[in-house]
C-alpha cells in the first residue's frame, strides 16, 4: 500500500497554534544553523558586523582579510580562509573596516544598498527569515518621525513581497483605482493593463 502525500497547507488554513509551532521549529532550525557557522553576525538596514572568535595575541599582520564590493575572504595566512565567498549583497569597500578586539576579529561592512535586509553574510551559507527580522526599538525610537515611517514602511514592504502579497504601493495604486472607477461608472476598466 503507496503512502499518499499529506498535501500542504496554506498559513491562512493553519490555527494560530499550528502557525505558532511550525514558526518556533524554524527559529530554533535557524539558530542551529547560525551557531554552527565560524563567526556570528548582526545587522542594521545600513550595516553588517560580522565577529570571528580568534586566539589571544593574534596580530593583524596574522591575518588575511580582503574586503571586496561582493566578495569576502577571512583567514589567517598560509591556512584555509576561515570564511569566504560571495557576499549576500554589494558592500562599500572603501567604508569597510575590520579590526581585532582582544579574542574577537570584528569586520564592519557598510551595505551599498541601505534598504534592505540580508538573509546571510555569504551567499552559500544558511539564510536567516528576514520577515522575522525585528529591529532593535531604541533604534527606531531614536529616528525622527520622518525617518521612522519610512523605515516601517520598508519592513512591511518587504515583509509583503516575501509573501507574495501587494506591497503598500500597490495596495495605494489599487485604491485609488478602485475610487476613480467609482468616480467614473461609464468606463470600461475590463481589459486595462496595470504595471
Amino acid at each position: 500500500m503507496a503512502a499518499t502525500a499529506t498535501p500542504t497547507r496554506t498559513d491562512e488554513e493553519l490555527t494560530d497554534t499550528e502557525r505558532e509551532a511550525r514558526d518556533a521549529e524554524a527559529k530554533r532550525r535557524e539558530e542551529e544553523e547560525q551557531a554552527a557557522l565560524p563567526y556570528k553576525w548582526r545587522q542594521t538596514l545600513l550595516d553588517v558586523d560580522v565577529t570571528v572568535p580568534v586566539p589571544k595575541g593574534t596580530k593583524g599582520r596574522d591575518l588575511t582579510v580582503v574586503i571586496a564590493r561582493k566578495k569576502l575572504k577571512v583567514g589567517f595566512k598560509g591556512k584555509e580562509p576561515i570564511m569566504e565567498g560571495e557576499l549576500c549583497a554589494a558592500v562599500n569597500s572603501e567604508d569597510s573596516t575590520w579590526l581585532i578586539d582582544g579574542t574577537e576579529l570584528v569586520i564592519h561592512l557598510e551595505k551599498v544598498n541601505q534598504q534592505e535586509w540580508w538573509k546571510n553574510v555569504l551567499t552559500h551559507h544558511p539564510a536567516i527569515d528576514t520577515t522575522k527580522i525585528q529591529p532593535e526599538n531604541s533604534k527606531l525610537s531614536d529616528l525622527d518621525g520622518e525617518t521612522r515611517s519610512m523605515v516601517e514602511k520598508m519592513m512591511f514592504d518587504q515583509q509583503q513581497k516575501q509573501l507574495g502579497r501587494p506591497t503598500s504601493d500597490d495596495m495605494k495604486k489599487a485604491d485609488m483605482l478602485k475610487k476613480f472607477q467609482e468616480m467614473h461608472p461609464e468606463m470600461d476598466f475590463s481589459n486595462a493593463k496595470f504595471s
